[in-house]
């Protein structure tokens, strides 16, 4: 038995039944399998509870979040465990650990929803919440095993190499708590690596600063730091703040327009793959865990297997990552055509392709840039955001018949949907890799080869 939270207010029931019971209410659940999204379903009067923070087959006293009579599905969070799983472990954060923040009368930070589930177990659920999505949104079968990230940390602590951290009212660096715009103060952040958390961030006095963002090279070396200021904060004040920062260069990030402005130190990070050397400037995005890259790069290479002399299509391409290693693949006698959508983004990507000049490095939206394509393609590549790449963009690659395409996805849903336009086209799953790149929470990562039907 853990802590216990107060009783709260029962549900009601109306003359048509059982009313939904109030935000706050709690209610004895017994929970079943996962869920995507880092929820686990169970039922109370006959509705669907999407519930946090349990695990299949644990009895749970679970707090109601959203409870709208209208609503397919109500969500809770599980706040005193009955009856535990074997595989319920200690958190190793403990303002993201529900138990303990459900004990105190609040909701828990975000970003470590599993923290209180096995390693092991973490990955099963992974495996079976990806077959469920490939069952439902593809209509194919597929067994599934979670690969760790090379060299991995046996407790799974200590990946990030990036982080958000909000400011409190206090000054206090922070957290937002789960789908919520309060914040809490924090004192260290246990899955970033050591070089974010030697920074001891958590000491400064921050008032001024609405936003801080960390990030740290892969392979270690002198983190940046971004501030971003609230409205109204003096550059003076900005500077002050900045100054009281060792370690570290600094410099001011603008939200909207993703700008920034350099205080001290340098704006870019230096990021080396496999042997190559990328650039990537202030909020640029690179991949969080300090071992995906070159789990995903060998991933991409093994699975695509470029030839010389190819042409490669690497869509959603980023500041590179996977361009340079492709277009060193296909060599000068090849072509490689680079699409990012963010402006910023695209221009790390002509530096880190500088010279390169069998690549095109083309800045716009993904379907724009393949309905005026016309040159023919024998590989496409596709890493797209978390909502995928979409019917349209499916229907322009399949249209492309390339030999083979490559699909990094950090979504499993979106994923499968995208593979379910592929299915419909006849193309097939050739391969597919899952890398636990997010350990501690619900998300992961994969890699897909998919073949056209036979000519």
């Amino acid at each position: 038995m853990t802590d216990a939270v107060p009783a709260a207010a029962p549900s009601t029931t109306g003359a048509d039944g059982p009313a939904a019971p109030g935000p706050g209410s709690t209610a004895e659940l017994t929970i079943g399998r996962p869920a995507h999204g880092g929820h686990f379903v169970a039922r109370h009067e006959g509705r669907v509870v999407f519930v946090r923070h349990a695990l299949p087959g644990e009895v749970v006293r679970v707090r109601f979040t959203e409870t709208d009579d209208d609503a397919s599905f109500w969500r809770a969070d599980a706040v005193e465990v009955l009856q535990a799983s074997p595989h319920r472990v200690t958190h190793p954060w403990p303002v993201a650990d529900a138990l303990k923040a459900a004990a105190r009368g609040r909701a828990t930070v975000g970003g470590a929803e599993f923290g209180h589930i096995d390693l092991a177990e973490q990955r099963r659920l992974k495996a079976q919440i990806f077959e469920e999505q490939l069952s439902r949104l593809a209509k194919t079968d597929r067994a599934v095993t979670v690969e760790a990230a090379p060299g991995e940390a046996a407790d799974g602590l200590a990946w990030r190499t990036r982080a958000a951290f909000a400011v409190d009212a206090a000054g206090r660096l922070a957290m937002h708590l789960h789908r919520s715009h309060e914040v809490v103060p924090v004192r260290d952040m246990p899955l970033a690596v050591a070089a974010i958390n030697d920074l001891r961030l958590w000491t400064l006095e921050l008032t001024g600063i609405e936003r801080v963002d960390v990030a740290v090279p892969s392979g270690g070396g002198e983190p940046l730091v971004l501030l971003v200021p609230a409205a109204g904060t003096t550059p003076r004040r900005v500077a002050s703040v900045a100054s009281s920062i060792d370690s570290a260069s600094v410099g001011v990030l603008d939200a909207e327009s993703g700008q920034v402005q350099r205080l001290k130190g340098r704006t870019w990070l230096q990021e080396s793959v496999l042997g190559i050397d990328y650039r990537v400037t202030g909020a640029g995005f690179w991949q969080i865990h300090r071992g995906a890259p070159e789990a995903l790069v060998t991933a991409v290479l093994d699975g695509v297997q470029p030839a010389a002399g190819e042409r490669i299509a690497d869509l959603y391409a980023g500041v590179g990552l996977f361009t340079v290693p492709l277009a060193r693949a296909v060599g000068p006698d090849g072509a490689v055509l680079s699409v990012e959508g963010s402006p910023g983004t695209s221009r790390d990507a002509r530096r880190n392709l500088h010279g390169q000049d069998h690549v095109s490095i083309v800045q716009g939206r993904v379907d724009a840039v393949l309905g005026r394509w016309t040159e023919p393609l024998d590989v496409v590549l596709l890493d797209p955001p978390r909502a995928g790449a979409g019917r349209k963009v499916v229907r322009q690659i399949v249209q492309a018949r390339p030999r083979a395409v490559g699909y990094v996805s950090c979504d499993p849903a979106s994923f499968a949907r995208d593979l379910g336009y592929f299915l419909g086209a006849g193309w097939s799953l050739d391969a597919l890799r899952v890398f636990d790149l997010y350990p501690h929470t619900h998300h992961m990562e994969s890699f897909a080869r998919l073949l056209p039907p036979p000519a």
